[in-house]
C-alpha cells in the first residue's frame, strides 16, 4: 500500500468511526501534533504514541461532525498532504474551518508524525468555551 494509500484508508476509517483500523496505519511511537506548542485545547494536545492519538479520538467522540470533505489528497513521498473542509459542533461551539493534515511515514511504511494545521485561534476559543 502506498502512503497515499495509507492516508485514504485512514480517512475512511475515520468516516466509519473504527479507531483500530486507524490505529494499524500509526508508529508505536508516533509524533501527534509533532513539534506544535500546547495551546490548551485538548483535541490539538502534542503527544507521542497510540495513547495520544486515543486521546485526541476521545476527545472528538463527542462532537457532532456537519461536513468533512476531504478536497484534496496529495503524495509528496515520504509525506502525504490533506487538505479538507471541516465543520462541527462541539461542547463549547461550532468550529468551521479549512484544514491541512500533514501525515509523515517512516521506513516501514507507518505514519510516524502528524499535524493539523487550522485556525488554532477558532479552536482556542471554542475550548475555553467548553
Amino acid at each position: 500500500m502506498s502512503n497515499l494509500q495509507t492516508v485514504q484508508a485512514i480517512y475512511a476509517a475515520f468516516g466509519q468511526g473504527d479507531i483500530p483500523t486507524i490505529l494499524t496505519h500509526l508508529a508505536d511511537d508516533i509524533r501527534w501534533e509533532d513539534g506544535a506548542p500546547d495551546h490548551g485545547i485538548p483535541w490539538l494536545k502534542p503527544g507521542i504514541g497510540h495513547g495520544a492519538v486515543l486521546g485526541f479520538f476521545q476527545v472528538i467522540a463527542g462532537w457532532k461532525f456537519e461536513r468533512f470533505e476531504i478536497q484534496s489528497v496529495v503524495d509528496g513521498g515520504a509525506a502525504v498532504i490533506g487538505l479538507l473542509s471541516v465543520a462541527a459542533r462541539t461542547p463549547g461551539g461550532s468550529v468551521d474551518n479549512l484544514e491541512v493534515h500533514i501525515w509523515r511515514f517512516n521506513e516501514q511504511g507507518k505514519v510516524c508524525s502528524f499535524n493539523h494545521v487550522l485556525d488554532t485561534v477558532q479552536h482556542l476559543r471554542v475550548a475555553q468555551a467548553a
